[in-house]
This record gives structure tokens, C-alpha cells and sequence, in this order.
């Protein structure tokens, strides 16, 4: 942070920006160089329209295209009375003073449109881009707590994502999770906060007894060392049929009128052996416990392998079995206790039409928190899970990125956690959700694990690169390589619409280099990477450039497109939206595309060749940072 804010004033002053910049909340210029345009605007504008600078820096706006300016001030932001806006806009661009900075001001409506002078721009800009690097673009700032003072520490947040069922597939919904969760959690930590990132397992209740009799009767130790997920499924499918043949024959029993031998089934059947065989693992029986234990450990270090191939990791395989049964009872007497739950027909509920009145669509209905038998459900176990976390990590907030069809569930916990008299634990709280991935299946039938998903579209993506044998024979490693291009394509088609929109799970489109898609982008990177080794420039060359010399329209649009991506990631923390990241960056390489023939590096004068590279540098930077808070893993060749 020091290195940055000296590198800051050494740039100001060649800018003959004599005076000191007003330090303003929210304003990093150390880290974004647009913040040093606002502030600089905000001290002009200050004089100019005699409106506090509070009002004004928090008003100006980047703009959507490059045509209406690169800041805007939208006049009736700041509230001045007896004036049209217009009227008062064209008084203040009369009064605006000379800008080492800025171009004189235009009016377009109500709007006050303000143009950089890109070649001071670019000055302040490639430079800090080729210094920062890997960190060009984030801000560390952001998490401190206590208004960015760093003696106070980082904010502390938990991202719950992916949550697979052991021996359940893991399918389009825990693809989504993994994909979204794995993104916010990089958002994060790159501004600052202290990220704890949690997988809560589904691995617990009466199918892990079913699964252990399925594995007395089915299992091969040498395919559950080789593959422990998918033969655990097989095995929990074929039980699962065996029970539901035993269901069938209770039922024609009773229907025969065979009443004895249906209550023989029932009290000796797999269901009940399944039972049996739970509650010894809940009453802490060795056996049963070890065997449990050897298929989660199993389970956790094949995905561990599969959330490697997409960059993701985990602080925490947390799950439904670690929640403790002293802390399930205390929350049960606590509800109990200050009348959030009531006994109803044997079992206990929460009837929320009693603990909210009056308020229209805030219906909660009445969800069972504990069975007849005395099982605890799923909202008991998230609920003493919420408070185990709060108690282990105080954390400053928690995202639950759950599909959207746990809507209601997820506003249940969060409501019953406020009736028990946690209100600030429940406000700390917040559930990112998504749509669903529709026509998911793979070219070999439908689809079961992520992991046929990702064999697919790498098959896919090498046979593609094979109808190119020139360039294919460049490519290192074409099989490793293809598996990055496999799982960009699933994981750009994932965010290219709003989280919430349901999409269609499409290998044609996503393997295409044409349109906005993973291999595109990927294309893009692997570009600047070649124009680079050819070059063949030394970052001295590089930070010696001479860059009043990019005078023409695409380097300028390009310098400009460069520039904003600090403030895309800064707002991507208000949208907690991939494609917020992702649109910003398909913008940028189509700006990109566009300037090859007219900034052509071979045949150039030296020093225009040294300031063309300098400029592709930072934009390779740029898009390299911009692909790995996306989760992708950004290729060379």
C-alpha cells in the first residue's frame, strides 16, 4: 500500500497536478486511477456549482459506451432548487476552469459529460497497470474494517457453496453453487475481506444406514478405492431399487389381506434396518461410525481433485453430521422456550402466521422443525450450524449460494434465527441464489457427475483444436489444455446471464470460438501472449514508452476501456454477479480485436513499437486478472 501511494505522488506531479488530492470515502486513487479523476473533477465542480463535495463525488458516474463520456454528473443528483438542470449545466461549463486532466465539459440533457485527456490518461494509467500486475484492479482497502483503518483488521466473510450429497450425483444445481461460490469467494478475498470458503456436505440421515446395506450386499473394495463417488452411487441406486421393491410388496401383501407377512416386511425390511443402522451411528456405535467416516473421507478427496481442475478450494468440509447434538437441543428449548415453535399432532413446527401479522406475500407457511419420532429436520441442523459458525469464526456476514427453489427455506432460517433473539446474526446473513441448468445431459446419455460434464466438453474442445493441425502442434500439452478449454466453456456459458435466469446447457454453442463464449475469451488471451513473446520487450522497455505517441482512436478507446476495469470489480461487489465481470470483459476484448490492423507492432518505428506494446501488456494484464476472479485459468498458447 505504501509502495502504491509514493508511486501515486511521482505520477501526480509529472501530471502537473500540483495540488494534494482531497482524500473523499470511497476514494483509492493508490489503487484506481479513474478515483484520481474524481477527485480532481470533485474539487473543480466543488468551486464550480458551490455544492458540498460530498454530494458530488459520490455522483459521478461511469458511462455504459464510450461515446457519452468516460464520467458523467447527472445534474438533478444534486438537488439544487429554482433552476432547471439544463440551465444551471450550461451556467457551470461556462465557469469550468482549464484541467490538466479533463476536456472542457458538454451537456447532453440533464447530464454534465466529462472527457479524459487520454494522453494523460495513458500516463498515469499503462504504467501502474505493468506495476501492479496480478493486483492491478483490486482493492485491499475495501474489507478493512472500521473505514479502512488496517490496525482494525480485514472484515470476515464465509461463502457456503457447492454442498454436494455424498453417494448422490452431483449434478446442475452443485455445478451452478460451485461455479458462483467459487467466484464470489475470489471477489472477496481480491478487495480485501478475509474469506472462510465452506462446503457443507449433504452427509448424514437414514440413507447413509441404507448405503451401508447396500454395501454389505453390492460393494467391491477395489472399485471403491478406484472411483469412491460413482461406485457408492451405484451401489445406493441398487439398494434403492431393492427398497422400493420391498415397498411394492408390502403393499400387494396388505391388498392380498396378508397382514402378518406386510408387518414381518415392515419391522424387518431394509427401511427399517436402514433405521436400525442410523441410529446406531447417531448413538456413536465404532463400527458404524468407522465405516460412515471411510466413505466421507473418500468422497471429500475425489472432489478435492475435481474442485482443483476448477481452481476452487475449501477452508472447511463442514456438513450435516457436524452439527452437534447438545447444540440441536439447545436451539429446539431455546425456540421452545420464547414460543417460536408449538407442538402440533405429535410433532413440533414453527407457525410463522403467528409471529408475523398483517404484512401481505410474507407468507412462511408452517414448516416442521422436529417429526413425530423425535428426528430433527434440515432447519434445526442450519440452524444450530449458523450459531456453531457465528461462535467459531465471528464472522462480519455469510453468503449461502443455494439454488432458488430454497427460497423459502433459506427465509425460514433466517426468520427463526431472528425470532430466537438473534436479530444481528440473522441481518449478517444473505442467500445468493440461481435458476436452473436445463437439458443438462452428456453426448453419453444423461448426465450424473461433474466430472462427465468436464469429460465431455474437453473431448469436445480437442477435437475442435485438431481441425487446426498448425496450430495444434504449437500447443504443449493439447489434452491439458483442452480440459481448460473444456471447463471455460461451461463455466462462461454459467455466467453469461443474470445468476437468477434459468439457461440451456448447450455444447455447441459453449465450444464455439465465435460469440462470446469461454474459448473465445480464451482466444483473446492467448493472443496478447503470442504478440508478446514475438515482441519480445522488457518491462524497462515497457515503463519507458513513450506514450503520448498512442494518438490514434483505437489505442485512445482502448486506453479508456482499460481503465474502468478497476470500478467493474469495485461494483461487481454491488451486483454479486459474474456476468457484471464477464460482459465488462467481452467489451474489452472486441475493443481489443478491433485495434490489431490499425496498431501493428512488426514494421514499426521503435518507439511507437515500444508504446503499442506497452499498451497490449496491460491489457493482457487486465484480462488475465479479470479470468481468474472469474475462476478460469487463463491459457498461453
Amino acid at each position: 500500500m505504501a509502495a502504491a501511494a509514493s508511486s501515486l505522488s511521482d505520477a501526480l506531479k509529472s501530471l502537473s497536478l500540483t495540488e494534494t488530492l482531497p482524500k473523499y470515502p470511497n476514494c483509492f486513487p493508490e489503487v484506481n486511477p479513474i478515483d484520481i479523476y474524481r477527485a480532481h473533477l470533485t474539487s473543480i465542480l466543488t468551486g464550480v456549482t458551490g455544492v458540498d463535495a460530498s454530494i458530488i463525488y459520490p455522483a459521478l458516474q461511469w458511462t455504459q459506451t464510450l461515446e457519452k463520456g468516460d464520467l458523467v454528473l447527472p445534474v438533478p443528483a444534486l438537488r439544487i432548487k429554482g433552476k432547471k438542470p439544463p440551465e444551471l449545466a450550461a451556467e457551470w461549463v461556462e465557469k469550468f476552469p482549464e484541467s490538466p486532466l479533463v476536456h472542457k465539459p458538454t451537456v447532453t440533457g440533464t447530464f454534465l459529460q466529462f472527457f479524459f485527456k487520454v494522453d494523460k490518461l495513458a500516463e498515469l494509467l499503462v504504467p501502474s497497470i505493468i506495476h501492479r500486475k496480478n493486483n492491478y484492479g483490486l482493492n485491499p482497502y475495501l474489507g478493512l474494517k472500521e473505514n479502512q483503518d488496517p490496525s482494525k483488521g480485514k472484515k470476515r466473510i464465509i461463502i457456503e457453496f457447492s454442498s454436494p450429497n455424498i453417494a448422490k450425483p452431483f449434478h446442475a444445481g452443485h455445478l451452478r453453487s460451485t461455479i458462483i461460490g467459487g467466484f464470489l469467494a475470489n471477489l472477496y478475498e481480491g478487495l480485501g475481506w478475509d474469506v472462510i470458503r465452506v462446503n457443507y456436505l449433504g452427509d448424514w440421515g437414514k440413507q447413509y444406514g441404507l448405503l451401508a446395506l447396500g454395501f454389505e450386499k453390492y460393494g467391491d473394495e477395489n472399485e471403491l478405492l478406484s472411483d469412491p463417488i460413482n461406485h457408492l452411487f451405484h451401489i445406493y441406486v441398487k439398494i434403492s431399487k431393492d427398497l422400493s421393491a420391498e415397498k411394492d410388496q408390502i403393499k400387494e401383501f396388505k391388498e392380498a389381506g396378508k397382514d402378518k407377512e406386510a408387518l414381518e416386511l415392515e419391522n424387518e425390511g431394509l427401511d427399517e434396518q436402514a433405521r436400525r443402522y442410523f441410529k446406531a451411528m447417531v448413538d456413536g456405535d465404532e463400527k458404524a461410525i468407522a465405516q460412515w467416516a471411510r466413505f466421507r473421507d473418500m468422497s471429500i478427496k475425489r472432489y478435492k481433485e475435481t474442485y482443483a481442475r476448477l481452481n476452487i478450494h475449501f477452508d472447511d468440509y463442514s456438513g450435516e453430521s457436524q452439527v452437534k447434538q447438545e447444540r440441536m437441543d439447545f436451539a429446539s428449548q431455546k425456540m421452545a422456550d420464547m414460543g417460536v415453535s408449538e407442538e402440533s399432532e405429535g410433532a413440533v413446527i414453527v407457525d410463522f402466521s403467528k409471529h408475523i401479522k398483517g404484512k401481505p406475500g410474507t407468507s412462511l407457511e408452517r414448516p416442521i422443525i422436529k417429526k413425530k419420532d423425535g428426528t430433527a429436520l434440515y432447519l434445526t441442523r442450519d440452524i444450530s450450524e449458523m450459531m456453531q459458525r457465528e461462535d467459531k469464526y465471528h464472522f462480519d456476514e455469510m453468503i449461502y449460494v443455494v439454488a432458488s427453489q430454497q427460497d423459502l427455506h433459506l427465509k425460514q432460517l433466517f426468520k427463526i434465527i431472528e425470532l430466537m433473539g438473534y436479530k444481528e446474526l440473522a441481518a449478517k446473513c444473505k442467500h445468493i441464489n440461481f435458476g436452473m441448468v436445463l437439458g443438462m445431459s452428456t453426448r453419453k446419455g444423461t448426465v450424473k457427475f461433474l466430472d462427465d460434464i468436464l469429460r465431455d466438453v474437453g473431448e469436445k474442445m480437442h477435437e475442435v483444436m485438431q481441425k487446426n493441425q498448425a496450430k495444434y502442434e504449437q500447443v504443449e500439452n493439447p489434452v491439458a489444455t483442452a480440459d481448460i478449454l473444456g471447463i471455460s466453456s461451461v463455466m462462461v456459458q454459467d455466467m453469461s446471464g443474470k445468476r437468477i435466469n434459468n439457461y440451456e446447457f448447450n455444447m455447441e454453442a459453449m465450444t464455439s470460438f465465435e460469440g462470446d463464449t469461454g474459448p473465445y475469451l480464451q482466444y483473446a488471451h492467448a493472443r496478447l501472449c503470442s504478440i508478446t513473446r514475438r515482441a519480445n520487450m522488457s518491462e524497462d522497455d515497457l515503463l519507458t514508452a513513450d506514450l503520448s505517441l498512442l494518438s490514434e482512436p483505437h489505442a485512445q478507446n482502448l486506453i479508456r476501456v482499460i481503465s474502468q476495469y478497476p470500478d467493474v470489480v469495485q461494483n461487481t461487489l454491488k451486483t454479486l454477479e459474474p456476468t457484471t465481470i464477464l460482459t465488462y470483459l467481452f467489451k474489452m476484448t472486441h475493443t481489443l480485436s478491433s485495434s490489431y490492423d490499425h496498431l501493428r507492432i512488426v514494421g514499426s518505428e521503435p518507439e511507437l513499437a515500444k508504446a503499442r506494446m506497452a499498451l497490449y501488456d496491460a491489457a493482457r494484464i487486465v484480462l488475465n486478472n479479470g479470468m481468474r476472479i472469474l475462476g478460469l485459468s487463463p491459457v498461453e498458447r
